[in-house]
């Protein structure tokens, strides 16, 4: 499982014109699901995620994380972080999961994260969406369920 995880000041997803999940300060969490991913991979990457501390503390250090700042979450399953480009130009999708499987295990983190998010957002799986973004520092952070990076 892939991730970016990006700290912004708001963010939005809409499919078809119409806004179908929006956030104000918190994080925005592009999801890869691997076809080797389980609800462990879900499990690690939701706990990396709400426990990264990127948000800044009152001497402006980055010292809290999401759950300690009540942040907000949006959740935008992208599978093309699975996409592979070492070899030739066309990137090679052999490793996302099958749409049924990234689904359950999206559904899984989804409603993982809202047993310790108040507030959380999701886009549509397998919609062409438009994300919009005000990434805050900018600060984006990779994370690999298998420690890659």
């Amino acid at each position: 499982m892939r991730a970016v995880v990006q700290r912004v000041s708001s963010a939005s997803v809409s499919v078809d014109g119409e806004t179908i999940g929006k956030m104000g300060r918190g994080i925005l969490l592009l999801l890869g699901i691997a076809e080797t991913d389980s609800e462990s991979d879900a499990s690690y990457m939701l706990e990396k995620t709400l426990n990264l501390r990127i948000f800044e503390d009152t001497e402006g250090k980055m010292n809290l994380s999401l759950k300690e700042t009540s942040g907000e979450l949006l959740v935008v399953s992208q599978f093309t972080l699975l996409g592979d480009v070492r070899k030739g130009r066309r990137p090679s999708f052999i490793k996302a999961a099958a749409p049924e499987k990234a689904n359950e295990i999206y559904e899984f983190f989804v409603s993982e994260a809202e047993k310790q998010v108040k507030n959380v957002s999701t886009g549509k799986f397998q919609a062409m969406m438009n994300v919009a973004l005000v990434n805050d520092g900018p600060v984006t952070i990779l994370v690999d369920s298998d420690k890659h990076f």
